[in-house]
């Protein structure tokens, strides 16, 4: 143990609690009051922030840096290659934001040459046992990902979002703040904001009435959602006629705005997934 101390370059001063089996490498960087568990081992690029727990077993891969007050539970791997058959060995990274829950044999890769060489993972998420973050998706803030769910590459998801129980998301998709996407949905277009969504392949059923409720939404927000949700979902209205009906009924508030332009977006890209717009011919 005081060997592998030796080799830290402590942050904010003083000294981290590491455990006699973990192995730090030359150059990590952890702040003084992070405590590290047996076996774990930490990389030589990494960063860890203030009062961050690593749990036993826990695997930091390459450039990750964490920020401060997460736990991360056993057997996670956070910071490996990426599974893309592509990939030549560029330096990328993982960058987690602070107060995450990252729970046990969670596995979050590091992004590829694809786009800017980073999968991130931001403040206040909750990732269940067995999830999967592939390279270069980028999480928002106060996510759930439940157990077992799997995102493919370049995913999306929005602040306030909720993912449930073995979920399969397919890669480019963007998942909407406060949306739900129900258990073993199979989730191959992007999900719009404030839906709830479930099926295989997952469709907006209804809206997410729950959160955003939760979320301290208006009553009058979420009457506009549900109608907007009517309009697009069951009358089946088309986007600009939708629009043109609640602009005239006085429902066009700012959170069915935000609905609409996500929407256009999702339009404009391939196969149901607006972030597939680039790659267009």
């Amino acid at each position: 143990m005081q060997d592998e101390e030796q080799h830290i370059h402590p942050l904010h001063g003083g000294r981290a609690c590491i455990a006699s089996t973990a192995v730090v490498e030359p150059g990590a960087e952890i702040a003084a009051d992070v405590r590290i568990g047996h076996g774990c081992v930490i990389s030589g690029r990494s960063v860890i922030g203030r009062g961050t727990v690593l749990e036993n077993n826990v695997t930091l891969m390459g450039d990750v840096r964490i920020g401060e007050r997460n736990r991360i539970f056993p057997n996670c791997v956070i910071g490996g290659d990426p599974q893309d058959v592509s990939y030549r060995g560029t330096r990328t990274r993982v960058v987690i934001g602070d107060d995450n829950v990252i729970r046990e044999g969670v596995t979050i890769n590091r992004g590829s040459e694809k786009e800017d060489g980073e999968t991130t993972v931001g403040h206040s998420n909750f990732l269940m046992a067995c999830s999967h973050v592939a390279h270069d998706c980028q999480i928002g803030d106060s996510c759930i990902l439940a157990n077992g769910t799997l995102l493919g590459g370049h995913v999306r998801v929005h602040s306030h979002a909720s993912l449930s129980g073995a979920v399969a998301v397919h890669h480019w998709v963007t998942i909407g703040g406060w949306s739900f996407v129900a258990g073993l949905s199979r989730v191959l277009h992007d999900v719009p904001p404030f839906m709830l969504c479930e099926g295989l392949p997952a469709r907006p059923r209804c809206i997410n009435v729950v959160a955003v409720r939760r979320g301290g939404f208006s009553p009058e927000s979420i009457a506009a959602l549900s109608e907007a949700h009517r309009l697009l979902y069951r009358a089946k209205v088309g986007l600009e006629q939708a629009r043109e009906i609640l602009r005239s009924q006085g429902l066009l508030l700012p959170h069915v705005g935000q609905l609409m332009e996500f929407l256009s977006h999702q339009r404009e890209g391939r196969h149901g997934r607006a972030r597939e717009r680039r790659r267009a011919a």
